[in-house]
């Protein structure tokens, strides 16, 4: 089956008809978090009581994605949103039902006037919460593929590309760099053959946005990646994704299927000269592989190790011909801007950071989720209005971003604006939009310890600095914490950071400093504390045998 685009404007519409058609609509969150918590549960309860009264015809009860708020999963939201509860068991669902057109059932009400909701900008994940992501119908009532076909009727490869650029989408995989300068490498590599790779390879602790987009809207990403391959002139992609993601690459299959059986994927798409096709690869867990050279290495069957670059994929890259990696985020991005436009994406955000960014905010902080907010958005909006400040009366000491390779940014930075440029000034990173909060309960050299254990853990193995400087600096932070360290070993600490930093091979290893070199920087009393009085500050390591 091949759609015109008559046929598609006929699903949307018809999709809406059916949704017009009730009364009342109970969306209930069946992402991996609330899964987890009993939503599927709630769920059959919510059915099984709307059965039972008679309902079927007036109230749907439908399956979402994510709804943000996943501290206090199990979520349900009614009536788009008009009503959100937290916290929900299948105990609950005749009171909710009972409710239903009236007032809400206060215990459980989540306020939808929570500036956890109201503080957010949604494009990446418009769609998450709202729409059922086993149902293609319900993406293309959302203007799903109307970006897709946009692209192949009405724009030729270059103007693609083109809105892409001037729109000033950046990758949303950690370096940020210009979408549109990577497509045009691509585009312009001399060769009939080319790939695109979708890297959901998210390995950060505390890292869920990719997981959480890819199980709440996987056509948007799927979407994204064909327009890609239309603009740089290539019918074959990969979505690279964790094997411990198992809801996420159900649900991308699901949908591949069903895009495949509208012809939405595959040859002549749209009665259109492009073919297209995508395959699914499971990693893992190594977390190099989110480097795009061992991510390459993956696919082709090789252990996952990274390559010296240049040559870079975009013309070396997958089987050796040219070769576009960008991230779901980024992936997610790319239909609205085709649909609305580069000059509606570029008045988001800061003059050199467009667009908005998802984050998975973790950690010491009362509203831990999935939130999405204009780039420029400040450290303080995101933890204290968004997040809700920080549990059990403790006080702001740090917050982590950019993985384990981040940095730690402390609260004389809270009202600096969050985008690329300003996160490398105070020495962290965007990363793939890990953001762990962080309280005065923590010791900081501790804080260090455990992101170096894990770089350390993670390592290929395939350069020495990397391989033997990170246990090494690990080792000597175990020293410090343990109160058995000398200001000599501390001196020997950051010229090991130094020369990590700079002789590693890929990324892994020439980040992996970078929460050290922050603590050192901002909470150089604790590593003296540690050092010359034998204490920890706050109180939560061992030195000279004893917490102080």
């Amino acid at each position: 089956m091949i759609l015109h685009s008559e046929d598609l404007h006929r699903i949307a519409r018809d999709e809406q008809d059916r949704r017009d058609g009730f009364r009342h609509q109970v969306h209930v969150c069946m992402a991996a978090g609330c899964l987890s918590c009993g939503s599927g549960e709630v769920k059959q309860a919510l059915e099984a009581e709307v059965a039972r009264r008679g309902l079927a015809g007036r109230c749907q009860v439908k399956g979402v994605g994510c709804l943000g708020l996943c501290a206090a999963g199990p979520l349900v939201a009614v009536d788009d949103g008009a009503t959100r509860y937290q916290g929900v068991q299948a105990a609950d669902a005749a009171a909710i039902v009972d409710a239903l057109g009236g007032s809400p059932v206060e215990r459980l009400r989540c306020s939808g006037d929570m500036a956890f909701f109201q503080r957010q900008t949604r494009i990446v994940t418009e769609n998450c919460g709202r729409i059922d992501p086993e149902r293609i119908e319900e993406y293309i009532a959302a203007a799903g593929y109307h970006g897709l076909h946009r692209a192949l009727t009405g724009m030729s490869r270059q103007e693609v590309i083109d809105e892409v650029g001037h729109s000033g989408l950046r990758g949303r995989g950690g370096a940020g760099f210009p979408a549109g300068l990577k497509w045009t490498a691509v585009a312009k590599a001399g060769d009939s053959l080319k790939f695109v790779i979708c890297n959901a390879d998210e390995g950060d602790p505390g890292a869920f946005m990719d997981r959480s987009v890819l199980e709440s809207d996987p056509h948007r990403v799927i979407e994204g990646m064909a327009i890609a391959g239309y603009a740089i002139g290539a019918s074959q992609g990969f979505i690279y994704v964790r094997a411990e993601y198992p809801l996420a690459v159900k649900r991308v299959r699901h949908a591949l299927a069903q895009a495949e059986r509208l012809g939405l994927l595959g040859n002549g798409i749209f009665h259109t000269p492009f073919t297209f096709h995508i395959k699914v690869r499971l990693g893992a867990g190594a977390f190099v592989c989110g480097e795009e050279t061992a991510l390459i290495a993956s696919i082709e069957g090789r252990m996952g190790r990274p390559r010296p670059r240049p040559p870079f994929p975009a013309e070396f890259g997958l089987w050796e011909h040219p070769t576009l990696i960008n991230n779901v985020e980024t992936f997610a991005n790319v239909a609205p801007i085709i649909r609305n436009g580069a000059a509606w994406f570029s008045a988001i955000g800061t003059e050199k950071s467009r667009g908005t960014k998802v984050f998975a905010l973790a950690g010491k902080v009362v509203n831990t989720g999935l939130i999405e907010v204009p780039m420029g958005t400040t450290l303080r909006d995101i933890v204290f209005e968004i997040g809700g400040g920080i549990p059990g009366g403790r006080r702001f000491k740090a917050v982590q971003t950019g993985g384990p390779s981040g940095g730690c940014i402390p609260s004389q930075f809270l009202d600096m604006p969050v985008d690329y440029e300003s996160l490398a000034q105070v020495g962290s990173i965007m990363g793939s939009g890990g953001m762990i909060v962080i309280d005065d309960s923590a010791c900081m050299v501790d804080v260090a310890r455990f992101f170096m254990e894990f770089c350390m853990t993670e390592s290929c193995g395939k350069c020495v600095p990397c391989r033997v400087g990170t246990r090494q600096i690990h080792d000597l932070l175990a020293r410090i914490t343990a109160g058995q360290a000398t200001p000599a070993d501390q001196a020997t600490l950051e010229d090991l950071c130094d020369l990590v930093r700079h002789t590693s091979l890929c990324g892994l290893g020439q980040s992996s400093p970078n929460p050290v070199l922050t603590t050192l920087k901002y909470f150089r009393d604790e590593y003296h504390a540690h050092i010359h009085e034998r204490r920890c500050l706050a109180g939560a390591c061992s030195a000279a045998g004893e917490v102080v």
